[in-house]
């Protein structure tokens, strides 16, 4: 019996019963949030649950800009909020790398800068995407640099080394804010 690891399309198919667990419909009527209002709900989230959630502490803007500049990309704003408030978290198991250091590791900024740029040794990685997340099946979730919407968000990705033979990697959320929003409440409940 094959794994999902070889199947074809195994990937896509569980991905795609994640993501479908992970909507969540907005109120008839409601406005869509934004990204940025959707990590402003998310901070309080993770600040109003300290039992259940951890984070490393917000960035300052130089080194939002040191990691930019290590990773020669730009963030989006909703991603730029959430490392300046959170760095980086972890609700209920669900965890988003974002950008920190630890004494053991002194300046070097891990999480989204080092996975990306340990990601970027295997020539088949876009090196236009930008680790946030592990899915725990082999694959990455990932902003995607490449695509800007009018907002200046990126949309949020799933990549794995197969990606390509099935049309590129898969598209989870319209912005990383939505996208952290729906898996933190995901881990919470």
């Amino acid at each position: 019996m094959a794994s999902a690891r070889t199947r074809p399309g195994a990937m896509r198919t569980a991905r795609n019963r994640l993501a479908d667990r992970d909507r969540r419909e907005e109120p008839d009527g409601a406005p869509e949030m934004s990204g940025v209002d959707s990590v402003r709900e998310l901070i309080e989230l993770i600040r109003g649950n300290p039992d259940e959630c951890n984070f490393t502490g917000g960035l300052s803007e130089e080194d939002i800009a040191c990691a930019e500049a290590e990773l020669a990309a730009t963030f989006p704003p909703s991603y730029r909020l959430f490392l300046r408030e959170l760095g980086s978290c972890e609700a209920g198991g669900v965890e988003l790398l974002g950008v920190y250091r630890t004494p053991a590791r002194g300046d070097r900024l891990l999480g989204t800068v080092s996975q990306t740029l340990d990601a970027r040794q295997d020539e088949r990685f876009p090196p236009n995407l930008l680790v946030i997340e592990y899915d725990g099946m082999g694959g990455i979730i990932a902003l995607d640099s490449a695509e800007q919407n009018a907002d200046g968000e990126y949309p949020v990705v799933a990549w794995d080394p197969g990606a390509e033979a099935r049309g590129g990697p898969e598209r989870l959320a319209e912005d990383f804010g939505d996208y952290a929003l729906r898996r933190c409440r995901l881990g919470l409940s």
